[in-house]
């Protein structure tokens, strides 16, 4: 459903993750740049789109990437706040949720928007990938708010 957008991308990658592993020592995206992540629910045989996220924000026309804590999209993924459950930091808020709705693993695939060879702003990118979810589905993924 997304490869028109994300194939020009190839600064990527994956994980995964399931709610008794370290959300930080299994996070493998880059710490000093912004881009995209899919976040994918793994059930018995079943894996769905949950959310659509976005790390890196438009500052006065140039990419403004995390710096502090981990730094970059990997900050931005293991303790950045989910919408759906409040101030509290993915490492944490994931394997709670995770165990609450029988989830066995999730599945996060990044790409990084912004860096040398691209230079397309992550919101952006996200909003392309929501618009395209949506003209498909009809609804938002399940922890979109």
């Amino acid at each position: 459903m997304f490869e028109e957008v994300l194939n020009k991308y190839k600064h990527k990658g994956n994980f995964s993750f399931n709610a008794t592993e370290s959300l930080q020592e299994k996070c493998n995206a880059p710490t000093d740049k912004g881009g995209v992540y899919l976040i994918y629910k793994n059930k018995i045989s079943d894996e769905t789109l949950i959310y659509i996220g976005s790390s890196g924000q438009k500052k006065n026309g140039t990419i403004k990437v995390r710096k502090s804590g981990l730094g970059g999209m990997k900050d931005r993924i293991v303790n950045g706040y989910h919408p759906k459950f409040g101030k509290i930091k993915r490492k944490i808020s994931f394997p709670i949720h995770m165990k609450a709705e029988n989830i066995l693993e999730i599945k996060i695939n990044w790409w990084v928007t912004y860096d040398k060879n691209n230079a397309d702003f992550p919101t952006e990118v996200e909003n392309a990938l929501v618009k395209k979810y949506l003209e498909k589905l009809y609804k938002l993924p399940d922890w979109h708010i």
